[in-house]
């Protein structure tokens, strides 16, 4: 069977006494000089240049934009920690100016029932004060109506009369 490969490759076509492979050959040596002639690598590689210069330039882009979006993002991170600092900060405040107004509540409340145990014990020592005052002057018209009927009853004229001559004598 080798004979018979051997046969059909040295009977293929031929002209000007080259063979076929001989043919394909020398047009690839053609094409290949037409493409050095007309400058295709130079083109290819210009091209290539070209795309690399591209992409190069999408690289610094990207690279810019990486250590954009980092600063932005180093800058988010300071300003939310910044924020939880502030709202740390108002939560404490927030506590300290609640109790204080806790405390001030406290204090006046305080105060405030103080003030009404005052007043109570200033009404009811009033009230005592009238009380006894008026129990005086009870006691004082109760002594005065005793005291004229006494003087009605042991008192009459003569001894008015006897009375009044002793404060003269003793004028």
């Amino acid at each position: 069977m080798s004979d018979i490969i051997a046969l059909t490759i040295a009977d293929g076509p031929s002209a000007f006494g080259i063979d076929s492979y001989q043919w394909v050959s020398l047009a690839m040596l053609i094409l290949i000089a037409v493409f050095v002639w007309k400058k295709v690598p130079g083109m290819i590689t210009g091209g290539l240049d070209a795309k690399i210069a591209e992409i190069r330039q999408q690289l610094d882009e990207a690279k810019a934009l990486r250590a954009e979006a980092e600063t932005l993002r180093d800058e988010y991170a300071a300003k939310i920690a910044s924020a939880e600092i502030d709202a740390e900060a108002m939560m404490e405040g927030a506590s300290r100016e609640a109790d204080a107004i806790l405390a001030k509540a406290e204090a006046d409340s305080e105060a405030m029932v103080a003030r009404r145990k005052r007043m109570a014990e200033d009404k009811i020592a009033a009230a005592e004060r009238e009380a006894v005052d008026g129990v005086r002057a009870s006691a004082a018209n109760a002594a005065a109506a005793a005291s004229r009927t006494i003087i009605a009853e042991k008192h009459d004229g003569a001894a008015d009369k006897a009375l009044a001559d002793e404060v003269i004598a003793s004028l």
